[in-house]
């Protein structure tokens, strides 16, 4: 969880003027995340959320934040950035990129049961769907490529046996991403980090989805399993909890019918989708930033869930859905 970049009442009040949001009444730093620094600010409009951009530079935030508006425009309770009054959907502070986006109602639910899952997986789907149509591409950032150059530079860090387990579940990665029917794989827009913390419920209602600024194009089978792997498991064993699996899945399946393509390649995604935290995770612990508040997840987590998923066990599956395991 980190602040990396402290901001003043002046320079937020300041920042403002470039937008029509009102006076700053109130500023107070967001202790979550670990790649932007987040602020809550209360205007005499309202409540918003300002994110400066530690990472992204501003050739990359287009993508991001029009994605955001474009599936808000549809309907979904996805934030919307504001614009700054010459239309942008971000300015700069301090030499960084930075926006201002709605506050959305609700808190995120840590202890999910089968109906909230449910909720996520048919947001899922929807957004997948609804994002089709959004005409601009970028790679998701922290893909294939990036496990390969994050893992060499871990080498220096970790054990041999460590970084041995590590290396081998990339090249297997390598050699699933080369095959023609990972090619074929449905793709498009995905969040690539729907975890628990990054959907707000009200009333047991998701009421908000937020930080979709690990977004980027890629197999919606991907994005799936990266959901599946946080909210459908045990956080201490990694294993599965039948009835939020199939919670989630047979609602994702019930908007977007999974095809049997999809089935062969599922264990594979789930193991992607484990090591693509593992190694972030290690990045993080021992390559970290400076920031004012910073507490790095534990790595040992998504190593522990990669290996139950390279294992035999049963993987879940929506009900009706075709393939085999």
């Amino acid at each position: 969880m980190a602040v990396f970049t402290a901001l003043t009442h002046e320079e937020a009040r300041a920042l403002l003027l470039n937008y029509r949001l009102g006076e700053l009444l109130d500023l107070q730093g967001i202790a979550s995340g670990i790649e932007n620094s987040n602020f809550f600010i209360t205007t005499d409009q309202g409540s918003h959320v300002l994110t400066v951009f530690e990472r992204l530079n501003a050739a990359q935030l287009p993508f991001y934040l029009g994605l955001m508006r474009h599936l808000a425009d549809k309907g979904l309770p996805v934030p919307a950035p504001f614009p700054v009054i010459d239309g942008a959907l971000f300015t700069q502070i301090l030499g960084k990129p930075v926006a201002i986006v709605a506050r959305l109602p609700g808190k995120a639910l840590l202890v999910p049961g089968p109906e909230h899952c449910a909720q996520v997986g048919h947001f899922l789907a929807q957004m997948h769907l609804a994002a089709q149509d959004y005409a601009v591409f970028q790679p998701n950032l922290r893909g294939l490529g990036w496990w390969k150059n994050t893992a060499s530079a871990l080498k220096a860090h970790l054990p041999h046996h460590l970084f041995h387990a590590l290396l081998e579940e990339v090249i297997f990665q390598d050699g699933v991403a080369r095959q023609a029917s990972f090619e074929h794989l449905p793709a498009g827009p995905i969040h690539a980090d729907l975890f628990r913390d990054n959907v707000l419920f009200e009333d047991s209602r998701i009421g908000g989805v937020i930080d979709f600024y690990f977004a980027g194009c890629g197999p919606w089978l991907f994005d799936l399993a990266v959901t599946v792997n946080d909210w459908c498991v045990d956080l201490e064993s990694g294993a599965f909890d039948a009835p939020r699996a199939a919670a989630l899945l047979d609602a994702y399946h019930a908007v977007r019918p999974l095809q049997e393509d999809e089935r062969t390649l599922w264990r594979a995604m789930l193991r992607a989708a484990a090591l693509r935290f593992w190694i972030s995770r290690l990045y993080d612990l021992h390559m970290p930033r400076p920031a004012s508040v910073l507490q790095p997840h534990d790595p040992a987590r998504f190593e522990r869930l990669l290996r139950l998923r390279v294992t035999g066990e049963d993987l879940p599956w929506p009900a009706g859905a075709g393939g085999s395991s």
